[in-house]
């Protein structure tokens, strides 16, 4: 079965050359772009099926590059990866929160990159599961479709939001930690921070408001469902 295309959003020609190598030879078709500008244009016209996202981009950078995909109702739902010099966390988690899957940090191991490469794009793909559906409270998620409604009215989720959100609903009560979450998030075949869980949580309750508590935190373990 074909693989589906990485846009590559980066100045740098020598970690552009290492990550199409790289990738070309797992079996990827590769897209280029060297600027914010390019890339947010490549994006919208070739609808890659993901792209590996430098932050630290001449002109428009990555978080505004990001911002934009997200905000286009065409590109919304193509997944992000990340790629940040930056130790600061601010940029790690403001990329999150405008709805990005993942980051990698620089300098990164091309074996690492793809792995999470892989595990993204399959959170992407259908589930056997008999279970397409459920309700909490006013709150529908609906697997099929990858929706997330409130009332009857669209929430516009990320790939990563709505697996955490599934996850918790289906069993309400039921206390994860961070470190389960993280696993069926990865599928435990890549390592992610604790605080992407955090991130996802957060913006999971500013989409649906404080009027809506789905996600319970349960201090000092993880997160619940209500139920």
């Amino acid at each position: 079965m074909a693989k589906e295309s990485v846009l590559i959003v980066e100045d740098d020609p020598d970690i552009v050359e290492l990550l199409q190598y790289t990738l070309e030879r797992e079996g990827y078709p590769v897209l280029v772009a060297q600027n914010g500008e390019k890339g947010l244009a490549e994006a919208r016209r070739r609808k890659p099926g993901l792209i590996v996202l430098d932050l630290m981009l001449p002109g428009l950078d990555g978080l505004g590059v990001c911002k934009a995909l997200k905000g286009d109702e065409s590109t919304k739902a193509i997944p992000i990866v990340m790629l940040t010099a930056k130790g600061e966390e601010s940029d790690i988690v403001l990329g999150l929160e405008f709805g990005a899957d993942d980051y990698v940090k620089k300098p990164f191991s091309p074996r690492e990159l793809v792995a999470r490469i892989r595990t993204v794009l399959r959170r992407g793909q259908p589930v056997s599961e008999a279970r397409t559906r459920i309700e909490v409270g006013e709150v529908v998620l609906d697997r099929q479709r990858h929706e997330v409604t409130l009332k009857g009215e669209d929430i516009p989720f990320t790939r990563s939001e709505f697996r955490l959100l599934w996850t918790l609903a289906k069993h309400p009560g039921r206390v994860y930690t961070r470190e389960e979450l993280v696993e069926r998030l990865t599928d435990g075949e890549v390592v992610i921070l604790d605080r992407n869980i955090d991130v996802h949580v957060s913006s999971i309750r500013k989409k649906l408001g404080d009027e809506h508590p789905v996600v319970l935190t349960v201090r000092g373990v993880g997160y619940k469902c209500v139920e």
